[in-house]
């Protein structure tokens, strides 16, 4: 924490840590989990659980194409666990920008508390 940060601590009652308590920036870990709940965690589900299919059947064509003694058959199974892996990847990163608008409403919670509380001090 920076010293501002410090000085805005020390400036706040005690109801007004408890509220900051709960804007304190997270780690990964709480960001990630924090995507499946609220109102749009069901997307979240949806979008994991389909990466989470599509990567293994993605592996299981890998599997098949290494395993594959024809061109033919060798560049179907091949091109078709490329393609899979590709998909399961783009959909676990369309989560990133949702992390990162949480983490900057966040942010913005914590300036508007400290706003609210330097006005209500004057």
């Amino acid at each position: 924490m920076s010293k501002l940060d410090d000085l805005i601590t020390e400036a706040l009652s005690t109801q007004d840590h408890d509220i900051i308590a709960s804007t304190e920036e997270q780690g990964w870990f709480a960001l990630t989990l924090g995507q499946f709940s609220g109102k749009l965690g069901w997307v979240s589900w949806v979008i994991i659980i389909t990466q989470s299919v599509l990567f293994l059947i993605g592996v299981w064509c890998a599997v098949r194409f290494f395993g594959a003694t024809e061109a033919v058959v060798a560049m179907k199974w091949g091109l078709s666990s490329t393609v899979l892996i590709i998909v399961a990847g783009m959909l676990k990163f369309s989560l990133m920008p949702q992390i990162q608008a949480d983490r900057v409403l966040r942010e913005l919670k914590r300036v508007e508390l400290m706003i609210l509380h330097s006005n209500s001090k004057d």
